[in-house]
């Protein structure tokens, strides 16, 4: 089961794991300090993430 991820620049939260990729395909390795594991609930609109 995934968790969701934000990502700390934009501030937008995204359904995935921090080091693999979200649900709408952002990779979480090529940046791991750009991302932080969290329990809030998904922002990103994109397919993947919230459909």
């Amino acid at each position: 089961m995934t968790m969701p991820v934000k990502h700390i620049a934009t501030g937008e939260i995204h359904q995935g794991l921090k080091g693999g990729t979200t649900g709408c395909g952002f990779d979480t390795t090529e940046r791991p300090s750009h991302w932080t594991n969290t329990s809030k609930p998904i922002t990103c609109s994109k397919n993947g993430c919230k459909n």
